[in-house]
C-alpha cells in the first residue's frame, strides 16, 4: 500500500480525527451492549486444541465487541504448547514473534527463574508488571497485534490481571479532549531508548513512536506503557495533560475495566488489549506458568470493517 493509500485509509477510519462523523457512528455501535464485567468474556469450552464451531463463534463474538475473549477448558495442567499454538492458529494468527526469550515453539513460559538472564526480567519473576500493551518497545514494522496466554499452573496466591479495550481507552480519552489524540498520535509521543548489552553493543536501537496507531486496515492499534523509567514521553504541555488522563483513567475504579484470576486450563485471546499483572506468591505445589503468545497479526474477523456498518 502507498503512503497515498495509507492515508486515504486513515481518513476513512472511525479513529481519524477528520471524520467525526464516522467516529461517532462506531462509538456508538462499539458502546451498546458493551460487556459489563469479566463473566461476559469467559466462554467454557471442552479442548483448544479441538475447538468447535460454535465454541469458536461465542469467543469470536466477544472478541469483537471487546477486542478480547476469556475460555475456560478442560485441559488442566496439561502442559502441551499446542493448546495455546492451536488457538491462535484457529483464530487465523500465523505470524508469532520467536522473540529471544521465547521456547523453540515461538511460545514464552512464563514462570519464575532464579538463574540465567530471563531472572533479569520482570515477567520471569513474582513481581507486579504495571499497565501496558506487549512489544511496545517493538519496531514500527514488528509491532504486536495479537496476545494470547494459556494458563498452565497457577500461582499458590496472588496474580489477577486487569485488562481493558484499548479501544475504550481511545474513545475516553476522544470524548475528553481530542486533541489529548492528536498528542498520542504524536510521531515521538512515546520513545523507548535503546537497549545497551554487557559488552556495549547496541541489542535494540531507540525505538520513537506514536501511542495510537491508525493500521493501514483502518483499526486502531495501541503501544503504551505507564512504566516511569526507560522511557521518555513528548515533553509538552498537551502531551502531559494525555497522559496523566489516561493514567489517571487506569487507575481509578471503571467498568471498563475486568479484574480477575485465570486458573488452570483458562487463557485470554485479544488484539493486544491494555493489561496488568499483580504479585503472586509460588509454593511447592503451585508454580505459577503461563504461556504467552505474540503475534505480528491480529485476530481474523476482528476488524473494523468486518464487525461495523459505517
Amino acid at each position: 500500500m502507498t503512503s497515498a493509500q495509507q492515508k486515504l485509509a486513515a481518513t476513512a477510519s472511525p479513529f481519524s480525527l477528520d471524520n467525526n462523523d464516522l467516529y461517532q457512528r462506531w462509538r456508538d455501535q462499539k458502546l451498546k451492549d458493551y460487556p459489563q464485567g469479566l463473566g461476559d468474556l469467559l466462554v467454557e469450552i471442552n479442548d483448544p486444541r479441538k475447538l468447535t464451531d460454535k465454541e469458536h463463534a461465542a469467543l469470536l463474538q466477544r472478541c469483537q465487541k471487546a477486542n478480547m475473549a476469556l475460555y475456560a477448558s478442560k485441559t488442566g495442567t496439561d502442559p502441551d504448547p499446542e493448546i495455546p499454538l492451536s488457538m491462535g492458529r484457529r483464530f487465523g494468527l500465523q505470524d508469532i514473534n520467536k522473540n529471544w526469550l521465547a521456547d523453540e515453539t515461538g511460545l514464552t513460559s512464563l514462570t519464575v527463574r532464579n538463574e540465567g538472564v530471563r531472572q533479569n526480567y520482570i515477567p520471569y519473576t513474582n513481581r507486579a508488571i504495571n499497565w501496558h500493551t506487549d512489544g511496545y518497545y517493538n519496531a514500527a514494522n514488528r509491532q504486536i497485534h495479537a496476545l494470547n496466554l494459556h494458563v498452565v499452573m497457577q500461582a499458590a496466591s496472588g496474580g489477577e490481571n486487569q485488562l481493558m479495550d484499548h479501544e475504550i481507552a481511545y474513545i475516553l480519552l476522544r470524548e475528553k479532549n481530542p486533541d489529548y489524540i492528536r498528542a498520542l498520535m504524536g510521531p515521538k509521543a512515546m520513545t523507548i531508548p535503546a537497549r545497551i548489552d554487557e559488552g556495549g553493543t547496541v541489542a535494540r536501537p531507540e525505538e520513537p513512536g506514536p501511542v495510537f496507531i491508525i493500521m493501514p486496515s483502518g483499526d486502531l492499534h495501541m503501544r503504551y506503557t505507564i512504566r516511569v523509567n526507560n522511557v521518555m514521553w513528548a515533553d509538552d504541555a498537551l502531551s502531559r495533560e494525555a497522559l496523566a488522563y489516561l493514567q489517571e483513567i487506569l487507575n481509578n475504579p471503571s467498568p471498563y475495566i475486568y479484574r480477575g484470576r485465570l486458573e488452570s486450563g483458562m487463557g485470554l485471546v485479544s488484539n493486544n488489549v491494555l493489561h496488568d499483572r499483580a504479585a503472586f506468591t509460588d509454593d511447592a505445589t503451585h508454580k505459577r506458568h503461563y504461556y504467552r503468545a505474540r503475534y505480528f497479526d491480529r485476530l481474523q474477523g476482528t476488524g473494523i470493517a468486518d464487525i461495523y456498518t459505517l
